[in-house]
């Protein structure tokens, strides 16, 4: 039993009183030279939530119903809600002035004063906060004369930042800087910082990004250490990294990516049997055979934990000299690959498969748009361009189409959300916004990685090895009794108590193409939860899939590295029992950590593309569009226009009447001429504003 453990054990003890860290020591007879070390665990077991420490100092554990732990999600104005870490516990809501100093994404210990009942929530206050999560804000400066404030890009951090004039590093006023906070908030008081880095003007080519990343801590350079090793990597194979590997160098492989893509990290091949089954092969760049457990090139890539794209860069997992380089499936050249073969019979069953080490030699590189436009026009530039490969492409569109169907057979749920395709200029401003395509060469590909992942896992799965797989749970009985009620009004209900895929599916098929689909959709993606990863298997539950992980992109995810490794020792009989147990140790904690930084990545992806849409939408003032209502709030209503971009309709500029929102029903009304405006509704509007700072963009009805 480790010491975290003997700790905790003892302070569970029915007589066990909260004690200082020095009469802890003195109990578990800690020498001199071990107390840094004990006393690192008290800190550590306290940053977790699993055990406080009280005004005077004491250590017990948390227990008691009234205390909970988790991250606080803050608000611009001043409240914020308690994320408790134990996900069957429902979120806490903090008003503003029983926050206590938190700020937002700080872990904390929050006491419950008032229990949920049937029309509010749970309300607290912050009793302890545990873990700083902002030592450094970034923002925007501004200049009083004789010191300074900075407003924060993250508006959830409802505190404007002081700055001593002897603090201010030099900023001048509306440049972007890094604030280091040197007091943290106290009652009726601002934190206060210092200066620690000016980035430039936000007017400045690619300041506005740059601020995004340093937001979010996203890692920039890569450390010199790390690039030494991706360097010193050979960029030609040699007969040792071929030794027990399949070689598949004349079979026909070849590769589907955008256009700009430069990482290709998956290639296919297809072969018709004589029984009339296709023999489909996924092959994924073999990243393991380079990056070894504990290197620094490993280190670095767990801490990232997947690549980010940001429309005009991307931050990489890997350094270049792998991404770009020798994992990278390029054409004509001699590549390390785990490879998966599965026999699929007509129906879409994968009667048979084989995962094996391989090195390939990709015969082409294919564009999606290329792809698709032989598949879907016959195009003849097209044809042309693939010759080689066209019958390949056409046995590959059959079996799409047979695996497709079996997915939707057994309520597999397809959000065919239309993606946003921003357009920047050289200096990085945004000169379109519009819907990107999904077209079939994209659909193609994404049915062979969802069936290759999900084969990978069932394997692993009944082979009993510790393995990470990527689960989507049941969404909660509440959720869907709020979507079913809200669906209610459309006319479409979810019959029986409890939701199977196979529901969402009919029901999204059932609103294909009329104009609540969108709104519709988006709400049902909200009442679902988040999928993540785990050291546990579960379902996926928008896929209705029993066993999945992902294990297609292991040079832009970490989890996809993970599983090579397992997998490759697993083929090789290199699973000791010592590996196995290592593995049940760590791999909870590599699924918690990857999770987070995935969020991380979609939260910072999401924020570039709301800068650049209000940027777009700044140039555009006084313009009209059409658009559908998307949401309907008490204070206005949001309008989706036909290239994505949403905006607010705020009540104060609907004068024609005073309009009152109905949350039962999802509409507001005017209370003299009794016109509503519903969801999905159709509308036209004018481009009256468009906040930069905060990511706003503001409309105002035409009435016609």
């Amino acid at each position: 039993m480790s010491i975290r453990e003997i700790i905790i054990e003892f302070m569970e003890e029915k007589n066990y009183k909260p004690m200082l860290k020095e009469e802890l020591a003195v109990h578990f007879d800690i020498g001199k030279g071990e107390l840094k070390e004990f006393y690192k665990i008290l800190d550590s077991l306290e940053k977790e939530g699993i055990i406080i420490r009280n005004n005077k100092d004491k250590y017990g554990l948390i227990k008691s119903d009234y205390l909970v732990v988790g991250v606080l999600q803050g608000h611009e104005r001043g409240y914020g809600f308690v994320i408790p870490h134990d996900k069957t516990k429902d979120d806490i809501f903090i008003p503003a002035e029983n926050m206590n100093s938190a700020m937002h994404g700080d872990t904390v210990v929050a006491n419950i004063l008032k229990r949920q009942e049937a029309d509010r929530r749970m309300e607290g206050e912050i009793v302890r906060i545990l873990d700083r999560a902002n030592t450094t804000v970034i923002g925007t400066f501004e200049d009083n004369g004789h010191f300074g404030f900075l407003i924060p890009d993250d508006h959830r951090l409802a505190y404007d930042i002081f700055i001593p004039k002897a603090h201010t590093g030099g900023a001048k006023d509306k440049q972007k800087v890094i604030v280091e906070i040197t007091k943290w908030p106290e009652f009726r008081r601002n934190p206060e910082g210092k200066v620690v880095d000016i980035l430039g003007y936000l007017t400045d080519k690619g300041i506005d990004i740059l601020s995004i990343i340093k937001q979010f801590k996203l890692p920039e350079e890569f450390p010199t250490k790390v690039q030494e090793m991706a360097r010193n990597i050979s960029e030609t194979l040699t007969d040792k990294d071929l030794e027990g590997r399949t070689d598949l160098r004349e079979l026909t492989t070849f590769t589907i990516d955008g256009a700009d893509a430069k990482d290709y990290d998956d290639a296919v091949s297809i072969e018709k049997l004589p029984n009339g089954n296709y023999k489909l092969g996924v092959h994924i760049a073999d990243v393991a055979h380079y990056v070894k457990p504990n290197s620094v090139l490993d280190k670095e890539a767990y801490l990232r934990g997947n690549s980010v794209y940001l429309i005009d860069r991307v931050i990489p997992m890997l350094p270049r000299e792998l991404s770009n380089g020798i994992c990278s499936l390029m054409p004509n050249v001699d590549r390390l690959t785990l490879s998966v073969f599965m026999e699929i019979d007509k129906r879409g069953v994968v009667v048979d498969h084989q995962i094996l080490e391989s090195v390939i030699n990709s015969k082409k590189r294919c564009i999606y748009d290329d792809v698709s436009d032989f598949l879907e026009n016959d195009d003849e530039r097209a044809k042309e361009k693939l010759k080689e490969i066209l019958p390949d492409l056409k046995l590959l569109e059959e079996l799409m189409h047979i695996l497709y169907e079996k997915r939707e057979r057994r309520g597999s749920i397809d959000f065919d959300f239309p993606e946003t395709y921003i357009e920047l200029d050289d200096n990085g401003k945004p000169i379109d916004v519009r819907k990107a395509e999904r077209r079939i060469a994209n659909r193609m590909i994404e049915e062979f990685m969802l069936v290759c992942n999900e084969t990978v896992a069932e394997e692993f799965y009944w082979a009993e090895v510790p393995f990470l797989y990527r689960i989507h749970e049941e969404p909660s009985p509440e959720k869907i009794a709020e979507f079913n009620k809200f669906i209610h009004n459309f006319g479409y209900v979810i019959k029986g108590q409890e939701i199977h895929p196979k529901d969402l599916q009919m029901l999204t098929k059932e609103i294909k193409g009329k104009r609540e689909e969108t709104v519709i959709s988006t709400l049902m993606l909200r009442s679902l939860r988040k999928a993540v990863y785990s050291a546990t298997s579960d379902i996926h539950f928008g896929l209705a899939a029993k066993y999945y992980c992902h294990f297609t992109s292991p040079i832009r995810r970490y989890p996809d590295l993970v599983i090579h490794r397992i997998i490759k020792d697993y083929l090789k009989g290199k699973l000791t029992a010592d590996k196995i147990a290592r593995l049940e140790k760590k791999l909870p904690e590599i699924a918690d950590h990857t999770s987070m930084t995935e969020r991380r990545a979609e939260e910072a992806e999401r924020e570039v593309d709301d800068l650049k849409m209000a940027q777009y939408m700044a140039e555009r003032i006084g313009e009209q569009y059409d658009g559908i209502v998307s949401s309907v709030t008490n204070f206005g209503l949001f309008v989706q226009l036909e290239n994505t971009i949403e905006g607010l309709v705020h009540f104060n500029t609907m004068d024609d009447d005073f309009y009152r929102f109905d949350e039962e029903y999802h509409y507001i009304i005017g209370e003299r001429t009794n016109r509503i405006y519903r969801l999905g509704d159709s509308v036209r509007i004018e481009v009256i504003g468009a906040d930069i700072d905060k990511r706003n963009i503001d409309f105002k009805l035409i009435n016609e």
